[in-house]
């Protein structure tokens, strides 16, 4: 390991990977994992516990499924930002929530 260089790249969002990078990714696969004293193999117990943490996340989580109407331009607007739109209207929406002008302008 003290031969092997250490390569930073800073990557993009949507930026696809270059040849190099996939030759790079497909050959680290094909190594063997080999646990050491900064990434020690983890136990059963450890592992219970963290699935048992993700688990917790997940419900914690989970967001309720609501319907509202809204208008059609007020969609096409949504829309119009792209793919995930829904979440960006969630995102929208939590924040108007959270400022009392909006609140206070909106009722």
């Amino acid at each position: 390991m003290a031969n092997e260089k250490i390569i930073r790249t800073v990557v993009r969002v949507g930026q696809q990977p270059t040849e190099a990078q996939i030759k790079e990714i497909e050959a680290a696969s094909l190594r063997p994992i080999t646990p050491d004293e900064d990434a020690p193999e983890l136990t059963l117990e450890q592992y219970a516990e963290m699935a048992a943490i993700a688990k917790a996340r997940r419900i914690k989580n989970v967001k309720p499924v609501v319907a509202l109407r809204i208008s059609p331009d007020t969609l096409d607007k949504a829309k119009a930002t792209g793919k995930g739109y829904t979440g960006f209207l969630s995102r929208l929406l939590d924040n108007a929530i959270n400022d009392p002008q909006m609140v206070a302008k909106s009722l």
